[in-house]
């Protein structure tokens, strides 16, 4: 993640405070091709910020920045079903922000679903894209246990010094 790019100065949350903070957000797109070719690279600057909003409770942000990069993914790969996944873990997160367990819980059904999928298609051959460093197993796991004390930090569930080292 380039050192210019900031967290926004506040979390968005539609009807209660004014608009997003859009100016951190739009930086961190721009480190997002129009295509990546044949994966999606788990150290790509603008997924990794979006780990770092998602973790600090930008759970709106986090899913704008991800939408980007699951845009640019290659279709039907293991990327995009990851991705997928951690777009529905923010928005749950976001529901949850809203007092909206229902709706929270339905994306967390989701997000397992994909997971699944995810799990069932195997070990991704690019070891170093989103799908392969995300433990899958690990995260399906914690989403289905009912005691979870609230947002999930995303970044355990991702293998890699590199990761570890911005968590």
């Amino acid at each position: 993640m380039s050192a210019a790019i900031v967290m926004p100065r506040w979390a968005y949350n539609p009807g209660k405070e004014r608009a997003p903070d859009r100016e951190p957000l739009e930086s961190a797109k721009q480190l997002v091709p129009l295509r990546f070719a044949s994966f999606v690279p788990a150290d790509n600057g603008a997924f990794r910020y979006g780990l770092a909003l998602h973790d600090r409770g930008f759970f709106w942000e986090a899913h704008e920045i991800w939408e980007v990069v699951w845009k640019a993914a290659p279709m039907n790969g293991r990327d995009r079903i990851a991705l997928r996944a951690l777009i529905q873990i923010a928005n749950a997160g976001f529901k949850q922000r809203q007092a909206r367990p229902r709706a929270a819980s339905r994306l967390i059904d989701e997000a397992t679903a994909l997971l699944n999928e995810l799990v069932a298609r195997g070990i991704a051959a690019e070891r170093e894209s989103v799908a392969a460093r995300l433990r899958a197993d690990r995260l399906r796991e914690e989403l289905g246990n009912e005691t979870i004390p609230g947002p999930i930090r995303l970044t355990r569930f991702f293998s890699g010094e590199k990761m570890k080292e911005n968590a």
